[in-house]
């Protein structure tokens, strides 16, 4: 009897695990489909393009000619790099993506810093108004006034039409200080306790060993940080409608005006390649896969950070 529910209970959870496994496998195609699409497209030749002939494979026109006149039409796989030179020779868009690499990188740098030094202190029990201040950040993530008053807010301290207002407005995430105050409040309190003995202060307790412990969590948010920095472009939209700003605007936004159709690529085609109905959509997704490519090639050196803790076994009993 015994074995017979030991046998039962090991089916029943074989088959969730494939459950589960179909469900995750159902969920990464999903992700993984419309990238793949956008790749092909990016990769074919205009004529199959226009013949939908592309799903998730390139596909190359290849003509038969027959007393000059093209007496049919194939569409095998294959690869044009047609419009990634097409987008990699284009003056604007190099600028607006090697602007929004440097944007990104000084963000994530300051916003990380401002999310420690307000998680940082809020971890004090003797830190007098905690339980008030953290209530005023954390209503903040809740309520807001909109953005017609956060506009002239901007406007009367100076930010619309100015670099900063990509930066200031978003220095901190209340819902990511929460993240890293908890963090905090997991490492134990005897490192802290003896660090205070040997005489460290509140900062050198920080440096020496709450953000070295901290690495995984730092990692994380910083990755965070950065996705939304480069993926953001409402608020250059917005606050930067000004033209002689087009040069401080972040490649999304240039993205996002491309694929609107309400401007095009500074690259000048021959006659042949511009009457190519299908060589618009090509460049656009060109456009696309090579502005997610820098914040996917970031992920790689961060994901080790994500498995677990490294205070596991700090302090040794």
């Amino acid at each position: 009897m015994v074995r017979t529910v030991r046998k039962s209970r090991l089916k029943r959870a074989t088959i969730g695990d494939w459950v589960i496994v179909v469900i995750m496998i159902g969920l990464i195609l999903i992700c993984i489909l419309p990238v793949l699409s956008v790749v092909a497209t990016s990769l074919s030749d205009p004529a199959a393009i226009m013949r939908r002939t592309v799903a998730l494979l390139p596909r190359t026109e290849v003509q038969h000619v027959v007393d000059n006149v093209i007496v049919d039409r194939e569409f095998p796989i294959g690869a044009s790099l047609d419009a990634y030179r097409d987008i990699l020779t284009d003056a604007r868009f190099m600028r607006a993506l090697g602007w929004t690499a440097i944007l990104t990188f000084i963000t994530t740098i300051a916003q990380l810093t401002m999310t420690v030094l307000c998680a940082y202190p809020l971890t004090y029990d003797h830190l007098k108004g905690r339980k008030i201040i953290t209530f005023i950040i954390i209503f903040t993530m809740y309520f807001s006034a909109g953005l017609i008053p956060m506009y002239v807010l901007l406007d009367t301290i100076g930010l619309i039409n100015n670099v900063m207002v990509l930066i200031l407005p978003g220095l901190i995430s209340v819902f990511l200080m929460i993240i890293m105050r908890k963090f905090f409040m997991g490492i134990p309190e005897s490192l802290k306790e003896s660090a205070e003995i040997d005489g460290a202060g509140p900062l050198m307790v920080l440096i020496k060993i709450y953000l070295p412990l901290s690495t995984p969590a730092l990692a994380t948010l910083g990755l965070m940080y950065a996705v939304g920095r480069w993926n953001g472009f409402t608020d250059a939209l917005m606050f930067m409608p000004a033209a002689e700003m087009a040069h401080y605007r972040p490649i999304q936004l240039l993205l996002f005006h491309i694929l609107q159709g309400m401007q095009g690529v500074d690259t000048t085609l021959d006659a042949g390649a511009a009457a190519a109905p299908g060589r618009t959509e090509s460049v656009r997704a060109a456009a696309i896969v090579v502005a997610m490519l820098p914040i996917l090639c970031v992920y790689p050196f961060l994901q080790r950070y994500f498995v677990a803790g490294v205070t596991l076994g700090a302090v040794k009993g």
